[in-house]
């Protein structure tokens, strides 16, 4: 397990760094966001989710969203799947590490948030598990701040959103606790609400899966 865990986050934080595989196999390889945007459709076969949903796919180098379309303010963005995706190539916890620390000291928010989370900036410079965890609550807490009305970048309605789904390397770091303190601190301060979306973490990579069957099955 250890020398294939090396390989993915040595050898596959880029895009670019797939095509190194092809040296090695003839099998098509696909980007995780791809996959996880094809298991969209059958996802209540796996978790109890309801639309509108958001999927927040974080790993080393990229953070991913996957939502419902009835979620988009701007219906020019709205696809035939009734799903989309965006990939935050800044917001990584690995390749884009130091990225992903610049967009949050750049956050008129982020303080407030450390401090809610006990701890300081130095954890921002640090290398370690304490450090990998805040910057996955950090990721969490960015991506969900550039969809909303206080950003200008893609506005999804997050007020209406029923389920929020984790998948991806913060499902092997982050506990429930963890997730649930960064999200309500979001919906609190950002969108002055009390109540937030049920919140599941695929801890078992089962969305990967799913996505794999329907490729294959699409085939």
């Amino acid at each position: 397990m250890a020398p294939l865990t090396n390989l993915y986050q040595s050898d596959i934080m880029g895009k670019e760094d797939i095509k190194k595989l092809y040296n090695i196999t003839s099998n098509q390889i696909y980007s995780t966001p791809y996959i996880v945007n094809n298991a969209l459709p059958r996802l209540n076969t796996l978790f109890e989710v309801t639309d509108p949903f958001l999927v927040i796919d974080i790993g080393g180098a990229t953070t991913d969203i996957h939502y419902s379309t009835d979620l988009v303010e701007n219906k020019n963005l709205i696809t035939q799947s009734g799903y989309d995706r965006l990939v935050f190539k800044k917001l990584g916890v690995f390749k884009s590490r130091d990225s992903l620390v610049f967009g949050a000291k750049n956050n008129e928010f982020v303080y407030e948030l450390l401090d809610y989370l006990g701890v300081n900036e130095n954890i921002l410079e640090e290398y370690s598990p304490k450090a990998t965890t805040t910057l996955m609550q950090l990721a969490i807490f960015l991506v969900l701040y550039q969809v909303s009305k206080t950003h200008d970048y893609v506005t999804l309605k997050l007020e209406i959103l029923n389920s929020i789904v984790l998948t991806g390397g913060i499902s092997k770091v982050l506990s429930d606790e963890d997730i649930d303190k960064i999200i309500h601190f979001f919906y609190k301060k950002i969108l002055d609400f009390t109540e937030i979306p049920n919140i599941i973490t695929d801890r078992n990579y089962e969305i990967w899966t799913l996505g794999m069957e329907e490729i294959h099955n699409g085939k």
